[in-house]
């Protein structure tokens, strides 16, 4: 027979407390730390565990985070989510991550869901920053936002995307290239994120030919579709929205028979670890994943705890010079 769970009131027997006392010193709270020391030996000697149901109904919190990942398939979108779930650890609370696999509907499903199950707070990597739902949603959930601006959010860390466009678009340029194909996961039925915005303009501004073509996260699919942009050779140097998908450029440039960059140049957008471990080692845009994180569960469990002061975070970009771009071909 299993052993029945030792109750808060046999621990309080124990250490001749009352039962609200050694609540408190099981919390950290209004008591000595002799007292804490005390309560939680006895505690441990009983067997005692908090019952997370219960805690969660006198308290009205779960210790529960809902991360939504836009994708991933997007290996730097695993990097963070990994670092999101160990930061919110540190801070006694645990990340129940779910996968939106690039849908809109999908995602406004999941972020509804998760809002159901009563988390205490939600860190969201939009796929539609735009969707209607999400100020209503806001409205019942903290929710912080990473990489796209969403209304009524508790808080947010954001790109500065105009400037990270523009450090990829200069260098390119720089480099003698006319012709870019830019390979983004936007879909149709997301037009309007920044950072595809800023592509546009920056490209008009410097004089850039700008092809734009949708591509998944996923290796095989982007392979496809970069084989498909890199059969037509009309572009000398091809930028993606995601180290991911330049992953599929390269698989695609092997399949070809293409070299990098001596046939074509090609740059990322968020410098996952495996981007410097390629051949040659790619070109990339750095957001800094650590801050991004740090920032993310400060942000949240802030929002958690109570605080009603929105704040914003921009992430600076870091231009990441490797050997994947080189002067356009004559």
């Amino acid at each position: 027979m299993p052993r029945k769970r030792a109750t808060i009131r046999e621990v309080a027997q124990a250490t001749g407390l009352s039962p609200a006392a050694v609540s408190y010193a099981l919390r950290g709270l209004q008591v000595s730390e002799e007292t804490k020391e005390r309560v939680r030996a006895a505690a441990a000697e009983l067997g005692y565990e908090a019952d997370p149901i219960a805690r969660a109904l006198a308290s009205g919190r779960t210790g529960m985070i809902g991360l939504l990942c836009g994708s991933l398939e997007d290996l730097w979108q695993q990097s963070l989510a990994v670092g999101i779930s160990r930061g919110l650890f540190d801070k006694d609370r645990y990340a129940l991550i779910l996968d939106a696999v690039g849908d809109p509907a999908r995602e406004r499903s999941l972020a509804q869901q998760l809002r159901d199950q009563r988390v205490d707070g939600m860190i969201v990597q939009p796929i539609d920053p735009a969707a209607e739902f999400w100020p209503g949603l806001c409205e019942s959930v903290p929710v912080v936002s990473i990489g796209d601006s969403i209304t009524g959010t508790a808080g947010e860390v954001v790109f500065d995307n105009r400037r990270g466009v523009t450090l990829a678009l200069e260098h390119l340029q720089a480099h003698g290239h006319r012709h870019v194909a830019l390979l983004t996961p936007t879909r149709a039925s997301t037009p309007d994120r920044p950072a595809d915005v800023y592509v546009i303009a920056e490209g008009e501004r410097l004089g850039l030919d700008i092809e734009v073509a949708t591509a998944p996260h996923d290796l095989a699919g982007a392979t496809a579709v970069a084989r498909d942009v890199l059969s037509e050779r009309r572009a000398s140097a091809i930028f993606c929205f995601a180290d991911s998908i330049a992953y599929g450029v390269y698989a695609a440039a092997h399949d070809l028979d293409l070299s990098i960059p001596g046939d074509v140049s090609v740059m990322g957008y968020d410098d996952h670890p495996m981007s410097g471990l390629l051949t040659p080692g790619l070109t990339t845009v750095d957001w800094d994943i650590d801050g991004i994180v740090r920032a993310a569960v400060r942000l949240v469990s802030a929002a958690a705890d109570g605080a009603t002061r929105r704040r914003r975070v921009v992430q600076q970009p870091t231009l990441r010079l490797r050997a994947s771009v080189a002067p356009r071909p004559a």
